[in-house]
């Protein structure tokens, strides 16, 4: 009946709920060994001063035919 479709919709509520959660942990996790690596490692992750076009980044275009 009814109310065991309110006690799935509950149960669904919660374990999603918990899910998400652990997501965002697992998410928050990885980004904070990430910035301590960046912060441990600066030569690696240096901004060059100059702006590359959009042409030097791409390779040469060769068609294959």
């Amino acid at each position: 009946g009814i109310h065991r479709q309110v006690l799935l919709a509950t149960l669904g509520c919660v374990v999603g709920y918990h899910l998400v959660k652990r997501a965002e942990y697992m998410h928050a996790k990885v980004d904070r060994e990430l910035f301590e690596y960046i912060r441990q490692h600066p030569g690696d992750f240096q901004r060059s001063t100059e702006k590359k076009r959009i042409g030097q980044l791409l390779e040469d275009f060769q068609p294959i035919r």
